[in-house]
């Protein structure tokens, strides 16, 4: 036994370097949680909001992590009490009542009270004994026929239980339109009871789990028949979230243990990692007696394994905030229940052991167990190095660039005005990133009106976009400067816009840049132990995002509108190759005939030989496009003709082929046009 809490320890560090340090999953979720406050005012102009939840917004980066969004109406208000209705406004509010007589625990009816003025809503009435109810299963259908084929690059559209699932690149993808209520509901105030007793999670968390409320998902209770299409279930999702945040980073670990458990050595369908939460929700509250920490972890991961093992034997898994509501029911029955726990028999009659079934698990636990003397440090500093905390970070930051980048003007000055509240209390990366992000969205959105004001409102815009953009060259990371010299070019500004390209290619040229690789040393010796937002600044650099509903230059308009039109949001291009372009286009228009032929040969170098340090692998599609439209536009024809042709050959990552295509037809008619004058 004295073995178990070294390997226990052992499993603590290993895990942590697999599912994340305390640092890096603090900021995945600052990243999220700083996009999701920016972009509140706006969505409630809008009139509808949207939240992302469940693994990935908790802070898990597996491979398989999908992304799940509640989406809601906030001007329709849901009320467990009539007394309630005093706090709203109808018609400005939609009122909805929640009823659980005679509805399974967990479940609810709702009952519209005050018309809806959403057609959706309306149109998903059912009159039970002369009271209207909207039906869940109307509703659910409605909302899925609404999104079916709405976006052209979602790929495998369904129904996934209350959702509508889809796949956008390679990242699945659930939305559930629900109701949100604010109220806290009668069935789960003993919940509340217990979370006092217990002592977890701490009164400020349970305050502010009370204070959000919770919401209504679009699905019945399975084993109801009559009136099921009128259930909704209860969902605590913001609680969830808020409970998971609160844990420490072993809980944290205990409970991506048990996902890895699940996916790789139970792998059945009758169960899920919600059920993992849900058992680790029950062991955090009840093991007030044993401490959690990396000497423990074992010992918490094995109580939960007997947990799951008692439930699935007895068929009975209580809901943590509603224990009335047994979520196997109807699921883990019958032949199926006895068949797993047979199977979680066996693995318990094995012991811990078990754990060396998971090909993840066994790679980590094998060094400790086989090797009596092994010992691991479980400070935070000997989990990652600095560089591997900041390449995390970068990667993260990098994938969370769209939370915030919108179109409208309107959206775009209300976030500004929540990131300006947010730095006179925190100047951090996550809110850093963010304000360059809507900096670059609000300039192309203005640049956007300047066709549709007069001349005076033009200049006046024109000097908004330099200021905004200039802030961008100054605050943003190495490549953010691209943004500024990309208007600059297409408002004719050429000699200028050489001028920022030249500063930004300088940038990008020293030795301790990390883009798609670093040099560890020379990043170390330049930004080492320095602040993360002094590396945003000086040593990263990011691809170019243009986004799909914005023009930038008018030589990528057909490809933007091609991409647009496939339902991509955006085109990423490298920082590198975009240096080249604008080089290219700048120097044609200036009539530098020698610049821009060495600066076009320095691009078709660039992408026959580079490995994926300076062009992503993904993508290239775009890349070899950039390079056709150069050659294009310099009047290399049958140079334009083969980078096109080259760009087909390309996964089409970004969907452009319509705009290859154009390109090649115009092209060859060219050169038969050429060919032709020849002849005569």
């Amino acid at each position: 036994m004295d073995q178990i809490p070294r390997v226990s320890e052992t499993l603590y560090v290993c895990v942590c370097r697999e599912i994340g340090t305390p640092t890096e999953v603090t900021f995945r979720r600052d990243i999220w949680d700083t996009g999701e406050m920016i972009r509140k005012p706006s969505q409630l102009y809008k009139g509808d909001r949207r939240m992302l939840s469940g693994s990935y917004r908790e802070g898990f980066r597996f491979k398989s992590s999908d992304r799940d969004y509640m989406v809601w109406f906030p001007d329709h208000k849901v009320i467990c009490g009539m007394s309630q209705s005093t706090f709203y406004h109808p018609p400005r509010h939609t009122l909805i009542y929640m009823e659980t007589s005679d509805t399974p625990p967990g479940f609810a009816r709702l009952q519209l009270l005050t018309p809806s003025n959403r057609q959706i809503v309306m149109s998903s009435l059912l009159e039970r004994n002369n009271t209207e109810y909207i039906s869940s299963s109307l509703l659910r259908m409605s909302f899925h026929q609404l999104m079916n084929g709405l976006n052209p690059a979602d790929e495998g559209e369904k129904l996934h239980g209350p959702c509508h699932n889809y796949t956008y690149g390679s990242i699945e993808t659930d939305v559930a339109l629900c109701f949100h209520s604010r109220h806290w509901p009668l069935p789960a105030f003993p919940w509340v009871d217990r979370c006092l007793i217990r002592v977890w999670p701490s009164c400020s968390v349970l305050k502010s789990i009370i204070d959000e409320g919770f919401h209504f998902v679009p699905i019945g209770n399975r084993q109801t028949h009559e009136n099921s299409d009128l259930e909704w279930r209860i969902s605590f999702s913001q609680a969830e979230q808020r409970l998971v945040y609160s844990m420490n980073h072993c809980q944290f670990l205990c409970y991506g243990i048990m996902k890895i458990i699940l996916k790789e050595v139970i792998f059945d369908d009758l169960l899920c990692s919600y059920f993992m939460k849900t058992i680790l929700f029950w062991r955090i509250q009840e093991s007030s007696s044993t401490p959690w920490l990396p000497s423990t972890l074992l010992q918490h991961v094995w109580f939960c394994f007997k947990s799951l093992l008692q439930c699935v034997y007895t068929g009975y898994l209580p809901n943590f905030f509603i224990p009335e509501n047994n979520m196997f029911a109807g699921k883990v029955v019958g032949a199926q229940q006895i068949f797993l726990y047979q199977k979680l028999e066996t693995f318990y009659n094995i012991g811990v052991a078990f754990l060396l079934r998971s090909p993840t698990l066994r790679e980590i636990l094998i060094p400790a167990v086989s090797d009596p003397y092994f010992v691991m440090q479980t400070g935070e500093s000997y989990l990652k190095s600095e560089i591997d905390i900041d390449i995390a970070f970068f990667i993260e930051s990098s994938s969370g660039r769209g939370i915030v980048f919108v179109s409208d003007f309107l959206s775009n000055m209300m976030h500004l005005n929540v990131i300006n509240q947010l730095f006179s209390t925190c100047q951090n990366t996550a809110y850093h990133g963010s304000l360059v992000n809507v900096l670059v969205s609000s300039s192309m959105s203005l640049k956007a009106q300047c066709l549709y004001v007069s001349q005076k409102k033009r200049h006046s815009n024109e000097r908004s976009i330099i200021h905004m953009l200039g802030l961008v060259l100054k605050l943003g990371c190495v490549s953010d400067g691209l943004y500024l010299a990309l208007y600059l070019y297409d408002t004719g500004r050429y000699q200028t816009a050489l001028a920022v390209t030249y500063t930004v290619k300088q940038r990008l040229s020293q030795p301790h840049i990390m883009y798609n690789t670093v040099n560890i040393q020379r990043y170390s010796e330049a930004v080492g132990g320095q602040s993360m937002l002094t590396k945003f600044r000086k040593a990263w650099a990011r691809n170019v995002k243009y986004y799909s509903k914005l023009t930038f230059i008018e030589e990528l308009r057909l490809e933007q509108e091609v991409s647009q039109m496939n339902g991509m949001t955006a085109l990423y291009l490298s920082p590198f190759v975009t240096v080249h372009m604008l080089s290219v286009l700048c120097h044609y228009r200036l009539g530098n005939r020698s610049q821009y032929l060495q600066a076009l040969t320095d691009l078709h170098i660039l992408l026959l030989y580079d490995d994926g340090r300076y062009v992503d692998l993904e993508g290239r599609d775009m890349s070899w496009q950039i390079l056709g439209i150069c050659q294009h536009v310099v009047g290399d024809l049958h140079g334009a003709l083969q980078s096109y042709q080259e760009s087909l050959r390309q996964k089409p990552d970004n969907k452009i082929q319509i705009a290859t295509e154009t390109r090649i037809n115009l092209v060859e008619s060219q050169l038969r046009m050429n060919s032709t004058r020849t002849v005569t």
